[in-house]
């Protein structure tokens, strides 16, 4: 198995708990707590080819990811209490799918003959943040991707870079390159603690 294959399990899982554990924060059954496992996990993916108009979405072609998600539930119901301990070595695992998520995204973009750099870039990071905010639609939050993280600027970035390297040396460089530089832009920003300038409000009164 490739090793892109490997991260991608892995940001699979991530992805699949952090919904969970966001569906029991909000008191949902365990049908919801499948339904956010494996939204958060293939939503973006869906959302993608269902822009790039594929036959049909990757996810549902492929049901192991479904699956993934779905034991990822599982997991994290048994082991609630002690997950939520673990919420920084989420984090990592999360940012790991963020950057696999990104580059298989900027991948099938070029794969499926989108070679304008704005295409790339949309349909990665949509692959990479689209589970996540979809998630967050269903919760009624507003999406972690529109907060101070440092989330979808990673994402952007990596996607920015896989153009360049890809014109240079190829796509299987250009896609180890972009997931590499999106891991380490967001585990940077979380380790330093770097966000996103936000607007001060105004007093109108």
């Amino acid at each position: 198995m490739a090793f892109i294959s490997i991260v991608e399990m892995i940001g699979t899982v991530a992805f699949a708990m952090a919904g969970a554990l966001t569906a029991i924060e909000k008191d949902l059954d365990y049908y919801g707590i499948g339904i956010f496992a494996i939204t958060t996990s293939v939503g973006g993916g869906i959302v993608r080819d269902l822009l790039i108009d594929r036959p049909l979405p990757a996810s549902l072609e492929n049901p192991l990811y479904a699956l993934i998600s779905l034991l990822s539930a599982g997991f994290v119901i048994l082991f609630y209490t002690h997950i939520t301990k673990l919420s920084r070595m989420l984090q990592f695992f999360d940012a790991i799918g963020l950057g696999a998520f990104t580059a298989i995204g900027a991948e099938v973009a070029v794969q499926m003959g989108f070679q304008q750099w704005y295409v790339v870039v949309t349909l990665a990071v949509l692959t990479g943040t689209g589970g996540g905010l979809i998630r967050d639609v269903f919760a009624r939050e507003i999406p972690y991707v529109f907060r101070k993280e440092v989330y979808a600027l990673a994402s952007i970035l990596g996607a920015i870079l896989y153009i360049f390297v890809y014109q240079l040396a190829g796509s299987q460089i250009a896609l180890y390159s972009c997931f590499l530089a999106t891991v380490l832009i967001r585990i940077y920003c979380m380790e330093n603690d770097v966000h996103l300038l936000r607007v001060g409000k105004v007093n109108l009164e």
